[in-house]
C-alpha cells in the first residue's frame, strides 16, 4: 500500500516560507515520482469511544482532530498516537447559526487575552498535538481581528493549521499563511450526509481532485457509516494508484519535502496540568 507516514515532520525553517502569499496556498505540482495523494482528517474526535478506537486502529495514516476536554479525548489521542496517527486540536469557533461550541470555544465577543488563553489551554489539553483546524467557525473565520489573534498564538508553537473552510469566505488560511504557519485547506467534506452512497460519491471526488491536482484533503467524522466505509475502501487505494498521507506528510509533498519547523525555534506545547493515573 502506498502509505506516506508523517513526511516532513521535524524542522522547517520559517524563512523558507517568507515568499508565501494567499495565492501561493494552492498545491504546487508534485513530481511524477509521487502518486496522487490524499490526506483524510477525522473531526469531532473525543465523544465516541468505540468509533474512535476503530479509527485509531486502521492501518492507514489518518489525521484525527480532537475536540478539547471531551470525555474520551485524552485516551483516544494517546491510543491514536501509538498507532501512528497524527493528532490535531479541533478548535471550536463561533458559527453563524449560534450552535453551542462546548468547552474551549472561541467566540467573537472575546478580547485578545481571553481568546488566546482559551486557545492555549485547549492546545495543552491534547496529547501529541501537531496541528489545528476549526470546528464550525463560519462566523469567526471571516473576522480578521480574532483570526489574527489565533494565528499570533499558533505562531509560537510547532503546529500547522488547516482551514476546514466551513464557509467560502473564510480568511483563516490566508491569515495563517501571512504568519508563515504551515497551512492547508480542506478540499472535500466526505459525510455531510450520513449515507454510504453520499460518502462514496464524495470519496470518489476526493480521489478525482487528487489525480487532477496531485493531492487533496478530505474531512470526515466518526460516524459509524463513515468508519465502515473507510475500513472497507482505504485498503483499495493501492490498486487505484492513490497514496494516503498525514496532513504533515501532504504538506511536505507540496513543499519539496521540506521540514516544517527548525528544532528549538518554537515553544513546546506542554500540558497545563499533569494527568493523574
Amino acid at each position: 500500500m502506498k502509505v506516506l507516514f508523517n513526511l516532513g515532520l521535524g524542522a522547517l525553517a520559517l524563512a523558507a516560507l517568507t515568499s508565501w502569499t494567499a495565492g501561493a496556498m494552492a498545491a504546487e505540482p508534485e513530481t511524477s515520482a509521487v502518486p496522487p495523494t490524499i490526506a483524510i482528517i477525522i473531526d469531532d474526535m473525543g465523544h465516541n469511544l468505540h468509533e474512535g478506537e476503530r479509527l485509531a486502529n486502521l492501518d492507514q495514516p489518518l489525521t484525527l482532530a480532537f475536540l478539547p476536554y471531551r470525555r474520551h479525548t485524552d485516551v483516544l489521542a494517546r491510543l491514536a498516537h501509538s498507532r501512528n496517527k497524527e493528532i490535531m486540536l479541533h478548535a471550536p469557533m463561533a458559527n453563524t447559526r449560534n450552535f453551542s461550541l462546548g468547552p474551549g470555544g472561541l467566540t467573537s465577543d472575546m478580547d485578545e487575552q481571553n481568546l488566546t488563553s482559551t486557545l492555549r489551554r485547549a492546545l495543552q489539553s491534547i496529547p501529541y498535538v501537531q496541528g489545528v483546524n476549526n470546528h464550525m467557525g463560519s462566523l469567526l473565520t471571516q473576522k480578521l481581528k480574532p483570526m489574527d489573534w489565533v494565528m499570533q498564538e499558533l505562531y509560537r508553537y510547532p503546529v500547522y493549521f488547516v482551514d476546514s473552510r466551513t464557509i467560502a469566505s473564510s480568511i483563516a488560511g490566508n491569515v495563517a499563511a501571512a504568519y508563515q504557519i504551515p497551512t492547508l485547506t480542506r478540499d472535500v467534506f466526505l459525510d455531510h450526509e450520513q449515507t454510504e452512497e453520499f460518502i462514496d460519491r464524495q470519496f470518489k471526488e476526493l480521489i478525482r481532485q487528487a489525480k487532477e491536482n496531485g493531492s487533496a484533503v478530505g474531512i470526515g467524522h466518526p460516524h459509524t457509516v463513515t468508519v465502515d466505509y473507510l475500513e472497507k475502501h482505504l485498503p483499495e487505494l493501492d490498486e487505484q494508484g492513490i497514496a494516503i498521507a498525514t496532513v504533515s506528510g501532504l504538506w511536505a509533498i507540496r513543499n519539496n519535502n521540506q521540514r516544517m519547523f527548525a528544532e528549538g525555534e518554537k515553544q513546546t506545547i506542554r500540558p497545563a496540568f499533569a494527568k493523574k493515573h
